[in-house]
């Protein structure tokens, strides 16, 4: 049975992770609106992430104003699916009738 991954028990970072495995990169200010956050708080969540590589980081530039961008890396979405898949098999076992 898949195991739950303890930096994806944060809500915050599993709805950032799981927000950016629907996308290829993502802009900085995308993701921190869709998840409701202020800039300090993404920024500290996407630190965690990166460290544990779950996360990629690319800065950039728009014409003259900087830019970041997040992606998913492969072992970030191997372990959202993991995560994924235990949290199923917990929400299945909850369903079975009592023995």
């Amino acid at each position: 049975m898949a195991e739950l991954d303890q930096l994806l028990l944060d809500p915050t970072r599993l709805a950032i992770v799981a927000l950016l495995a629907a996308a290829d990169w993502a802009e900085f200010g995308f993701v921190r609106d869709s998840v409701g956050l202020t800039d300090s708080a993404l920024s500290k969540q996407v630190t965690t992430l990166s460290k544990n590589d779950y996360v990629a980081v690319r800065k950039g530039y728009v014409g003259k104003r900087p830019r970041t961008w997040l992606n998913l890396t492969d072992t970030g979405r191997e372990t959202l699916a993991e995560h994924i898949a235990a949290l199923q098999a917990i929400a299945e076992s909850a369903r079975r009738p009592p023995a």
